[in-house]
């Protein structure tokens, strides 16, 4: 019998959702990966002078490198959540990736209310972050807020 590879696959396919652990060694290589950024930063525009001798530090270069930061680090999570790779480099790491409902590739309306209600999961202590350790799909409060889900990419 011939195999058609074209048409569309109707069966639905399981996801193996990721749990609390694994995203959280996620998180750490992001954390890393986002701070040997800054560190570099830091570096390049001298600012690594100021934690030992407060006369040195230059608050405005501080404040640009600082928004500059700020902006990157949103910018990496919304847009590296909502590419085809559809995770950041910590996620990739460790095999997970974040979806719709069907596994799915998140727009980066869905990507940037992910990464704005983990807002509302620090301030609540973290316990947003720990209902993925106890949610039956996995999700932690912003993945709820968000309708999105992470799961293994294998």
């Amino acid at each position: 019998m011939e195999q058609i590879l074209d048409l569309p696959n109707t069966g639905t396919r399981t996801l193996n959702y990721a749990g609390f652990w694994i995203r959280v060694v996620a998180t750490l290589i992001d954390s890393v990966v986002i701070y040997a950024v800054i560190f570099a930063l830091m570096a390049i525009f001298g600012l690594g002078g100021g934690f030992t001798d407060p006369s040195a530090f230059d608050m405005t270069t501080f404040a640009v490198v600082y928004a500059v930061v700020f902006v990157g680090v949103i910018g990496y999570f919304i847009g590296m959540e909502s590419s085809a790779k559809q995770a950041t480099l910590g996620k990739m790491a460790v095999g997970i990736k974040v979806g719709d409902e069907q596994g799915n590739r998140i727009s980066v309306g869905k990507a940037a209310g992910r990464f704005f209600g983990k807002i509302l999961s620090q301030l609540i202590l973290y316990i947003g972050y720990m209902m993925a350790g106890w949610d039956p799909k996995k999700q932690a409060l912003h993945d709820k807020l968000a309708g999105t889900f992470v799961f293994y990419s294998k």
